[in-house]
């Protein structure tokens, strides 16, 4: 059976981050979560879709191109 939901701890390790970049996103707003009794459980989805939110690196070969561009 697929995983409907995620402990903090089971988050953190699948999205490879820290307890409290997790938290933190949660009170921000940018990432839901639910409590069942003590235990917070984040949604599969919730996470998937904040991962995705989360902003683009630029590769090094576009800001090269940006700098020699302005430079001249």
């Amino acid at each position: 059976m697929e995983q409907l939901a995620l402990t903090v701890a089971e988050a953190c390790a699948a999205a490879r981050i820290g307890r409290t970049t997790l938290y933190e996103a949660i009170k921000r707003g940018d990432l839901v979560a639910a409590k069942y009794g003590r235990k917070t459980l984040i949604r599969v989805d919730d996470l998937r879709s904040w991962l995705a939110r989360l902003p683009k690196i630029e590769s090094d070969t576009a800001n090269a191109s940006i700098r020699q561009s302005s430079a001249r």
